[in-house]
């Protein structure tokens, strides 16, 4: 059974989606905003279920047939032209993929699949057997790889592009939802214990106020928040360094840790221009 710990605190609707996807057999597809915590979520799982966590992360490059296994038949040319004895068990020669790895773990697994919108848009298509049927064929051996027991999988996207509705069927879904402040103070406790009431104050306001400026190319998530935090406590930064209240202070201190590109910080510097000007 998943639930909040003092390390990841996880809202209740969270809780029953993953508690749901583990009693229905279903992979939790798992969306929301870069920073919420999906990647972490799939860690503190198997934290929770004492379970080995497996870590499948997801390219543009990544090709379902890698998360089974793949034949190395260049290097078996290589090997028998060179006359080496292995060339003759083809085993020699099949790298196993992370599906593989977690349906032959002896133990519970949880199984992440991360990203998974970066890949081709075939890609969740061709893994939809095997999430279904928990195993898959090798061809060059005639093996079959069963799954000795049912991993917890947990696949996260960034709502890059849509997934298919075939594969949107066999999940079980969630969205983080991004924190309100309640939650938040809560998140950052958690993370930096002790830390002064008045700094975290003043640092959500300065937060949530960012992520409210029309046009911002990329909204700073939570792991931005705990860095700025970081930065700010190291600097020993007073929270009256963070107060804006006269418009003169458009950009934050330390601005690097919450705004990501050029165009964000432009956007704050013509807004400090425009700030000042009226003044």
């Amino acid at each position: 059974m998943f639930r909040s710990s003092p390390a990841y605190i996880a809202t209740r609707e969270l809780e029953v989606a993953v508690n749901a996807a583990i009693a229905l057999s279903r992979p939790l597809l798992v969306k929301g905003e870069p920073g919420t915590g999906k990647t972490v979520l799939a860690q503190e799982v198997a934290r929770a279920l004492g379970a080995r966590l497996i870590e499948w992360h997801i390219k543009s490059t990544t090709k379902a047939q890698q998360g089974l296994y793949e034949y190395d038949a260049v290097a078996r040319l290589r090997d028998g032209q060179l006359g080496d004895p292995r060339v003759h068990d083809i085993r020699n020669y099949i790298r196993r993929g992370k599906l593989w790895e977690a349906f032959t773990h002896p133990g519970p697994v949880v199984l992440l699949i991360d990203e998974i919108d970066k890949a081709d848009i075939e890609f969740p298509n061709d893994l939809l057997l095997e999430l279904d049927r928990m195993e898959f064929h090798v061809y060059e051996t005639g093996e079959t790889v069963k799954a000795l027991q049912r991993p917890v999988v947990i696949i996260t996207s960034n709502n890059e592009k849509e997934l298919p509705d075939a594969f949107l069927r066999r999940c079980f879904f969630h969205y983080i939802r991004f924190p309100d402040r309640a939650t938040m103070e809560r998140i950052v406790e958690a993370h930096y214990p002790g830390i002064r009431r008045d700094l975290v104050r003043e640092a959500l306001n300065v937060f949530f106020r960012i992520r409210e400026v029309d046009g911002l190319k990329k909204k700073p998530a939570t792991s931005e928040l705990l860095d700025w935090l970081k930065l700010l406590m190291a600097e020993d930064l007073p929270p009256e360094a963070l107060r804006a209240e006269d418009g003169r202070s458009a950009i934050p201190p330390l601005y690097g840790a919450l705004l990501k590109n050029e165009h964000d910080v432009h956007l704050f510097e013509r807004l400090a221009f425009l700030s000042r000007a009226k003044r």
